[in-house]
């Protein structure tokens, strides 16, 4: 089930499990893990694209292992707000996925995600072969922890 705004996302999850994020690039696909009691994104792994069936089956048995509850895809908004190409993809990865799996899958926008990963790994000293390494798995990790926030504020505020 495919929700299109994140506030939509409260009722269908149990009182606490893992959220999954996920930073969908072309190359690679950033995972972040939520605690159970969803206020920390923590960035977990890249995973190496191939094919849609073989990285959703990895994607899939992650989210098993951690008894996901929710996927979190960011969606790469152009600067103006507008959906380019790159939405459009993660729209459509979104509703294959939707076809292989129960769980609910909502969006959040993850512009500028990539430039305060990049950010942050440059001011931990992180090597260049390091960033290149984990940038999608922290990128992830930014784009979960912006959703994270914003369900704990919908829940407090409405």
């Amino acid at each position: 089930m495919i929700l299109d705004d994140i506030s939509e996302l409260i009722a269908e999850l149990p009182p606490s499990g893992a959220i999954i994020g996920l930073d969908l690039g072309t190359k690679t696909i950033g995972v972040a893990i939520s605690d159970l009691r969803r206020s920390v994104a923590t960035p977990t792994l890249v995973i190496r694209r191939e094919k849609f069936t073989l990285d959703a089956a990895k994607l899939l048995d992650l989210i098993k292992a951690r008894e996901g509850k929710a996927i979190v895809l960011g969606l790469p908004l152009n600067m103006d707000g507008s959906e380019g190409p790159r939405a459009q993809s993660t729209r459509a990865f979104a509703r294959n996925l939707e076809k292989l799996t129960p769980l609910p899958i909502t969006w959040w926008d993850e512009r500028l995600s990539t430039v305060a990963a990049e950010r942050a790994l440059l001011e931990a000293d992180a090597s260049r072969k390091r960033r290149k390494e984990v940038i999608d798995a922290v990128a992830a990790g930014y784009i979960l922890q912006g959703a994270l926030d914003r369900l704990d504020q919908i829940a407090r505020h409405g």
